[in-house]
């Protein structure tokens, strides 16, 4: 008798995946909530770019330590549902509070409590899926998780606009962002119904160490201001296997993801500022902003993974960064605001396809960063190698975004983006000395070994060498 292998296999004590779609509610309620946060802050409390940016950096400043400690109570814990139902319950009321809050500094300690609430999200989703589903079919299942990130997102950030473009065009502009917070929170809680409804508890446990290198497939896909709202799932404590030291290379490579994390995260903390306040835009207009680059991002999701396959990672990745530099240049004010006018609809759509092509080069650059790395490393030290990638680009974000909000508060929008410009150019500059070779695509480095070696055949002066053995950080 013989056995299809391509029909999938699907081992699971629940009797459907509807469980799914709980990620996508909570999905829109981030598209909702990441421009509207800051815009309520200042708006509402009249807090200027540095706090705002405090403000954006408080919920990722609790998400690092409880992200791990969540994870570990889950593994010793027999229960997962109830954590994951408990982290979206959590995470809802903690949003409704935030619409309520009458004072600013109440508003920021909301925004750690939602952090903490929120950081069980990923690692125990990710282990509840999969628990639930044979292994053969974890990177679809994950890769549809990051779809259901991004399609939230951009609906949510969809909604925003429709909300505050058709209600608020008369109404009291903080009664209105105040209600559709709330209904950001109330969407949170529509996720803990649909996962208190749908999941069931796996009837096997996987440790979290085993499946480290998996991980970094949960990552979001659209980029977003409050970078650590993408829940980076398990930070370092996902890699508690067998220690094995890097080499300098991967070590360098960390060092130039760090840097442009930092950079990235320098123009993105005070963009919501800088539309409302420098771009003179409505609240809905920062929405059809944000807009542009979730969608991108979101659309070339599965194209930039394919693009990436058929080329090599290195150069794709230092391509789109240099994309990246050229339109965050754009950003800066020049004849093009005199031209277009400040808070005009042109001035509008020019800066919405401005960021919706960051969200083409973001669609790439996480991508092609991931992969850069994977082959890399030998695969016995890929897990460690990619919770350094999370902790690193987690940090740097975090430092980038408080970096970002000082800048512009003290130099202006000039300073901070060309400091940010000059931040990413130098992470790029670092990944230079690594070897291009290695990160040929596997059909190209194919045809390149075959290449050399008829030329050194046809060459009588020379004997024919036999090609060097795979080292470890040879791609597999």
């Amino acid at each position: 008798m013989s056995i299809d292998i391509k029909t999938p296999t699907v081992l699971r004590p629940s009797s459907s995946d509807l469980w799914f779609l709980a990620y996508l509610p909570l999905a829109i309620s981030d598209g909702i909530a990441t421009p509207l946060i800051p815009l309520l802050a200042l708006q509402h409390f009249g807090a200027g770019p540095f706090v705002v940016t405090i403000i954006i950096a408080a919920s990722g400043m609790s998400q690092v330590p409880f992200t791990i400690l969540w994870g570990n109570l889950s593994d010793r814990v027999a229960h997962r549902k109830y954590f994951l139902v408990g982290s979206f319950l959590a995470t809802g009321v903690s949003i409704v509070l935030i619409a309520l809050a009458h004072d600013l500094i109440t508003y920021f300690w909301l925004n750690v409590v939602e952090g903490l609430a929120s950081a069980a999200s990923a690692p125990i989703g990710t282990m509840l899926l999969l628990e639930t589903r044979h292994k053969r079919w974890w990177p679809q299942d994950i890769g549809l998780f990051g779809l259901i990130s991004g399609l939230g997102t951009t609906v949510g950030l969809a909604l925003g606009f429709v909300w505050l473009f058709a209600i608020g065009f008369r109404a009291n502009a903080i009664h209105v962002m105040t209600g559709l917070l709330i209904l950001s929170g109330a969407l949170a809680l529509l996720s803990a119904v649909i996962a208190w409804a749908w999941i069931e508890e796996p009837a096997t446990r996987i440790g979290r160490y085993t499946i480290a290198e998996l991980l970094h497939l949960h990552r979001g896909i659209a980029e977003r201001a409050r970078v650590v709202r993408a829940r980076v799932a398990g930070v370092l404590d996902l890699t508690r296997g067998p220690a094995e030291k890097l080499p300098g290379r991967e070590y360098l490579f960390l060092a130039a993801l760090g840097v442009m994390s930092v950079g990235f995260e320098i123009f993105y903390g005070p963009f919501p500022v800088f539309l409302w306040q420098g771009a003179h835009f409505t609240d809905a207009g920062v929405f059809i902003v944000y807009l542009g680059s979730a969608a991108a991002s979101t659309a070339l999701f599965f194209h930039s993974g394919k693009a990436v396959e058929r080329h090599s990672p290195k150069s794709l990745f230092l391509g789109s960064l240099t994309g990246r530099v050229a339109l965050m240049l754009l950003f800066l004010w020049g004849p093009v605001y005199v031209l277009l006018g400040l808070g005009s609809p042109a001035l509008l759509a020019w800066l919405a396809v401005l960021n919706a092509l960051l969200g083409v080069t973001w669609a790439f650059i996480s991508t092609a960063s991931t992969l850069f790395l994977v082959r890399l490393v030998g695969r016995s030290a890929r897990g460690r190698a990619l919770g350094l990638y999370n902790a690193v680009a987690g940090a740097g974000g975090l430092f980038g975004t408080l970096a970002g909000g000082w800048l512009y508060a003290t130099y202006g929008v000039h300073v901070a983006y060309s400091i940010a410009a000059v931040t990413v150019v130098a992470g790029a500059a670092l990944l230079l000395p690594i070897p291009y070779h290695i990160f040929l695509a596997p059909q190209r480095a194919a045809r390149r070994t075959t290449f050399l070696r008829s030329t050194r055949g046809a060459a009588p002066s020379f004997p024919r060498r036999r090609s060097p053995p795979p080292t470890r950080t040879s791609p597999r």
